[in-house]
């Protein structure tokens, strides 16, 4: 009963609280950042991971404007049902050149962390204009109106300002970052310069208008690279996480 008496003293002194509650802050604090000063890395080394390409990252921006983050998340969490779902859980290497990320906290449609390469770029398409064409069930609004024209003639600058948050596009990327959203979003060929810059982009028109690059090709063409840029058949989880 004592202790009980002491810890009501605690509480109802106003000062004795505040001390307690600070120090309980240090500690924790303590517990969270000292361990991280005993590992090389707080973040994997991984083999594939990438830049976005300028189109990627203009998908990037209209998915964020969108709002797709409050439906979709875009972490698999390493528990069985999740792995068998999704595919391989997530790497926190595979979010290092997202601003901000987009793990999300809820999941009202399904995981996007593995949809690249799962659907046709018309699956894509149909899926934007009306979702219901391909799954009946679907709850998840039209957006149309991304078939209207890109406009990217900022992109430049917005890897320029990636950059300076540690992102590292170099500076041919950023001043070819034009050219190389149009190459990919109106050439398939293979031997494209902007595969050489970005390995594994998606190419070519997927809306029907070769002429314009719309809304809707940059955003099919990130994600179409979620999760594709790691081969996780080479990925070893005991010897990522020691």
């Amino acid at each position: 009963m004592s202790v009980f008496k002491h810890h009501a003293k605690l509480e109802t002194n106003v000062f004795f609280l505040a001390v307690g509650i600070l120090l309980s802050v240090i500690v924790g604090g303590l517990v969270e950042v000292v361990p991280l000063f005993t590992i090389e890395s707080t973040i994997e080394k991984v083999e594939g991971v990438r830049p976005y390409s300028p189109l990627e990252q203009a998908g990037r921006d209209i998915y964020v404007r969108e709002g797709c983050y409050n439906c979709h998340s875009q972490m698999i969490r390493p528990f069985k049902d999740e792995i068998e779902r999704y595919g391989h859980y997530s790497l926190a290497a595979e979010s290092k050149y997202d601003h901000p990320f987009q793990w999300a906290s809820k999941r009202t449609g399904p995981d996007l962390a593995r949809v690249g390469g799962k659907y046709t770029n018309d699956w894509h398409v149909r899926h934007m204009i009306n979702p219901r064409d391909v799954v009946p069930e679907s709850v998840m609004p039209g957006y149309p109106h991304l078939m209207r024209p890109l406009n990217y003639a900022g992109i430049a600058g917005n890897l320029t300002a990636l950059k300076v948050v540690g992102v590292p596009y170099t500076d041919a990327q950023i001043m070819n970052a034009k050219k190389d959203l149009e190459e990919q979003a109106m050439s398939d060929s293979p031997d494209a310069a902007v595969l050489k810059s970005y390995p594994k982009a998606k190419m070519g028109d997927v809306d029907g208008n070769p002429k314009v690059v719309t809304e809707m090709d940059a955003l099919v063409a990130y994600l179409q690279v979620l999760g594709t840029m790691v081969d996780f058949t080479t990925v070893k989880p005991e010897k990522i996480y020691r």
